[in-house]
């Protein structure tokens, strides 16, 4: 299997806050040696507590934070973010139609009709169909938000997508919908993503293999199946017991 994406050694750190005009800011370093790869086709989960780095890590590889020291070597271009809030994350002015044509309009020589048979295309990858091209974000469902934000990802025909928690504000029977939907894509357009979460079920629903990371480190990581049924790390087996996966 060739690798889409390599993170070597990747350090991040950042200034802290200060609370008065007197205080001297301190360097904290937020990532702290990250090592590791996705291959073409693969679905790695990304999980770890609030505040251990993957937010930032994820911000890295679509290059809007520059590392202090390693590289991220991508082997695809134009790799794109789904976010967690899909109604955030769409211009709530603008038509989806409009949302999902941007990109082609400002990065592609593509025709008027040729980006609206692409924008129809994509749609229908997501589950939805054209008459929601006219639509305004407010005038969608939650589901069907994300399904927008989905195939404006496939816009640019990326290899690689980062989720970024993106089932975690939808509820129970959407979410499953929303995991196929990553899953068929993944399948019928050969689709690498980094799929971060703290839902460890969710995970192993979706995923391939697993990263465990701890305040910036990586704790642990490997074929999913492997690390759920025999983690190495105590803060791995702490996460899948409070779960529910382990006792």
């Amino acid at each position: 299997m060739n690798n889409i994406l390599e993170v070597k050694d990747v350090r991040v750190s950042f200034l802290e806050e200060r609370r008065t005009i007197f205080d001297k800011r301190k360097r904290i370093e937020v990532l702290k040696g990250i090592d590791f790869s996705i291959g073409e086709g693969e679905i790695v989960g990304l999980v770890g507590e609030s505040g251990c780095g993957k937010s930032t890590l994820a911000k890295v590889i679509l290059g809007l934070i520059k590392p202090d020291s390693g590289e991220v070597i991508h082997r695809s271009e134009h790799p794109q973010m789904i976010f967690q809030d899909p109604y955030n994350s769409l211009n709530p002015s603008k038509t989806v139609g409009f949302i999902l044509e941007e990109p082609l309009k400002n990065l592609t020589k593509l025709t008027e009709e040729e980006r609206l048979k692409k924008a129809k295309e994509r749609l229908i990858q997501a589950g939805l169909n054209d008459k929601y091209l006219n639509r305004k974000p407010s005038e969608l469902s939650g589901g069907q938000r994300q399904r927008v934000c989905i195939a404006e990802s496939l816009m640019m025909d990326p290899k690689l997508l980062i989720a970024d928690e993106p089932v975690s504000a939808l509820d129970v029977t959407i979410q499953s919908q929303i995991l196929k939907l990553l899953e068929n894509l993944q399948e019928n357009l050969g689709l690498s993503i980094l799929f971060i979460s703290h839902d460890l079920r969710v995970v192993y629903q979706l995923c391939d293999r697993v990263i465990v990371l701890k305040d910036g480190r990586i704790a642990e990581q490997g074929d999913i199946d492997r690390v759920y049924r025999n983690p190495q790390h105590e803060y791995t087996r702490a996460l899948l017991e409070a779960s529910g996966i382990i006792s």
